[in-house]
């Protein structure tokens, strides 16, 4: 588990603060849930996005409250890693936002996503409104008879559940650790088998 091997590595800092439940969006905006192994991964390709407003990395699908990075890296909690995004729907739909969460996760791995194995790290689609629910339902339904005879698509879509924001230090990690984040993706293989499934682009 990344807690363990890559942890001391990348000299994280260790914390056992509770995050705090989220709040609504603003006015005029909206929220996406998306689990895609590590969050630290799942915000840069979305904050690419014309609409975008922000992407929050965090907790989401358990049952514990005290959700921190330490309780979740045990596989214990039921949470998944995930990001939330604030995007404004009159520049980016949520079609959009599946399609680039699709080209960021392997959809065939039902143990997490790349070097990052345990029930945190499943990729799966929570959604907020029955409207999200039908295009994501869809979404993967394309994706199924795109994919048909290579392997079973294991992403979920579940219901929307509480979402813990992720202590301070995991917020823009890519940003405020570049070489660190740079290394870990690099080491954890994801680039290379998201060409693999995807092809390059």
């Amino acid at each position: 588990m990344r807690v363990l091997a890559i942890a001391a590595l990348l000299g994280l800092a260790s914390t056992t603060a509770p995050a705090e439940e989220a709040g609504q969006p603003e006015a005029g905006t909206a929220f996406a849930l998306f689990a895609g192994g590590c969050f630290w991964c799942m915000e840069p390709p979305f904050d690419k996005i014309d609409g975008v407003l922000s992407t929050v990395s965090g907790y989401i699908g358990g049952s514990a409250k005290d959700a921190t990075y330490q309780r979740v890296s045990s596989g214990r909690t039921g949470h998944y890693e995930a990001i939330r995004i604030e995007y404004d729907p009159a520049k980016v739909d949520y079609s959009t936002l599946l399609d680039v969460f699709w080209r960021n996760v392997d959809p065939f791995d039902p143990s997490g996503q790349f070097c990052d194995k345990g029930p945190q790290y499943r990729a799966a689609i929570f959604t907020l409104t029955d409207e999200q629910r039908k295009l994501a339902e869809e979404s993967k339904a394309s994706l199924v008879f795109q994919a048909s005879g290579r392997a079973e698509i294991e992403t979920e879509v579940l219901p929307k559940a509480v979402f813990y924001p992720a202590e301070d230090y995991h917020q823009d990690y890519y940003k405020k650790n570049a070489v660190k984040y740079k290394f870990y993706r690099w080491n954890c293989g994801r680039d290379r088998r998201l060409q693999q499934i995807w092809g390059k682009g």
